[in-house]
């Protein structure tokens, strides 16, 4: 032993192992607590991994047949009771431990074989990917049911003239069924990221152990095909520690409601006294208790609120994840908060579904609004280009000189007549113009202007039918994979539970 100068005081020895002591109730408080409040969760996934884990355990033989049957059986006890009804404790520790005792109350060391080549952080991940992946896809569901509900919608509006907007401002005659179609290709992109996503969670961290696996359980892939996994996370410390997989699927259930508050928000302006362009159908308002008159767009509320609600979900994972590598904390905040915000998700998507199927459009407000303005002005100018033979910024000085003319006067954008060009030409540009009255009620007639967008994506309505039955479809695809997927997981789980209770009966 090296002798240490005079005076200096040998360094305490650092104590390796468990701790003699119970924790902390500061840290059972804030800690466990925290955890065992998203226990409920899990409790379903955790019952799958367990059962897939004990069975992969047999299948080694690593675990007895009657080893096997008793855990099994315990597994299948708590699989059958709901997750508030279980007994989970934070005084026990996290949500595994509280299994774990449960466990031995009932079978005694037998339950400690569900311990081999497998920590409680990889039982967690499992159940994890089983929750989500899930979430995922009833997520890519209702947006593509969101999707194929505004085709279906803005099909039946394709002729339904209305002034577009910019700014809360009128800027060129279209249709409601081309303005509503605007929200379908995000709502499909979206679905595209999501069922990219679901391949990407639906991955097996199974057999990875905390870093570097097991030498108990040298084929991972198992495991993997019990669970319904599509494959397994390779690289085993990727497998425990990766967070992009589920950074990628809040990330597009926020892009999703972003989307559809970006509608509902329309929406709830042009559902007000003062627009009174549409109105939502009577089970999506809300009544004032206090002013008899008022019916208030509620549902609109919730899906705005619900967006910035995700957005805020989103924002504090990032804060967590951030952390240095091999830390449990980037997760253990994550497993009651990301599969609830999806939950949530998935509920705000259904309404903006509910609320888009059953709007009600105002379409002689709509045509009595853009007949009274002046959101003919950008063809006007391009008629005033073409037929004067002078440049765009010149015929567009002459229609802006006619159009506050007109407005000053009270008259409307269809009023403007050969005269009135004829002396703005000669005020903004010292030239004569000279245009044909017929080609000029054409040009400001807005069934005419709508029609002449005929190009790729334009509001012509024989386009916007051919773009709503193009996304309809893709939409139709969408939902049907995601249903076929959901309906895979619930044959992966029967067909689990099946070789489970043939060993417990054997």
């Amino acid at each position: 032993m090296t002798k240490l100068p005079a005076g200096q005081a040998q360094a305490p020895r650092r104590v390796e192992g468990p701790s003699a002591d119970g924790p902390a109730p500061e840290l059972i408080e804030a800690g466990f607590g925290w955890e065992i409040a998203d226990a409920g969760v899990l409790h379903h996934g955790l019952n799958i991994a367990d059962f897939a884990h004990v069975l992969d355990l047999h299948h080694r033989e690593i675990i007895s047949d009657d080893v096997a049957r008793q855990l099994l059986s315990v597994i299948r006890e708590a699989y059958e009771m709901e997750a508030g009804a279980f007994p989970y404790d934070p005084h026990h520790g996290e949500a595994y431990n509280s299994r774990e005792r449960f466990f031995a109350e009932r079978i005694g060391d037998s339950a400690g074989w569900l311990h081999a080549g497998r920590p409680r952080r990889e039982a967690a991940r499992v159940a994890f990917r089983i929750v989500l992946r899930r979430l995922t896809a009833e997520l890519l569901k209702s947006s593509a049911s969101f999707a194929g509900s505004a085709c279906a919608v803005a099909e039946r509006h394709r002729e339904t003239f209305m002034a577009d907007q910019t700014y809360l401002q009128q800027a060129q005659p279209s249709t409601f069924g081309h303005y509503l179609l605007g929200f379908v290709p995000p709502a499909l992109r979206d679905g595209e990221r999501l069922e990219a996503a679901l391949d990407a969670v639906n991955r097996s961290p199974g057999g990875a152990g905390c870093v570097n696996g097991s030498h108990l359980l040298a084929d991972r892939g198992y495991l993997a095909s019990l669970l319904g996994f599509d494959s397994v996370i390779e690289h085993t410390r990727d497998a425990m520690w990766q967070v992009d997989t589920f950074i990628d699927i809040l990330s597009t259930g926020v892009s999703l409601l972003s989307n559809q508050s970006k509608l509902a928000e329309d929406l709830e302006i042009w559902s007000s006294q003062e627009f009174n362009y549409v109105d939502l159908a009577g089970p999506y308002t809300r009544s004032s208790v206090l002013m008899p008159q008022k019916r208030n767009p509620y549902a609109l509320t919730i899906i705005r609120g619900g967006s910035g609600m995700l957005i805020g979900r989103l924002s504090g994972f990032l804060a967590v994840v951030k952390t240095p590598s091999a830390r449990s904390d980037n997760l253990i905040f994550a497993y009651g908060e990301l599969p609830r915000a999806l939950d949530y998700a998935v509920k705000i998507s259904n309404l903006s579904r509910g609320v888009v199927e059953t709007l009600t459009v105002n379409e002689a407000r709509l045509w009595k609004t853009l007949e009274d303005g002046f959101s003919q002005a950008t063809d006007l100018a391009e008629y005033v280009m073409v037929e004067g033979g002078i440049d765009y910024r010149s015929a567009y000085k002459i229609v802006g000189q006619a159009v506050r003319a007109a407005s000053a006067a009270g008259r409307r954008g269809i009023d403007i007549d050969v005269d009135a060009l004829a002396q703005a030409g000669r005020e903004v540009a010292g030239i004569e113009l000279w245009l044909d009255p017929d080609g000029l009620k054409a040009a400001l007639d807005p069934r005419q202007i709508v029609a002449s967008r005929s190009a790729q994506g334009g509001a012509a309505p024989a386009i916007v039918a051919d773009m709503a039955e193009r996304y309809a479809q893709a939409a139709r695809g969408l939902e049907q994979r995601a249903a076929e997927r959901l309906a895979d997981f619930d044959l992966i789980e029967r067909t689990l539970l099946d070789r489970v209770d043939q060993i417990i009966n054997s």
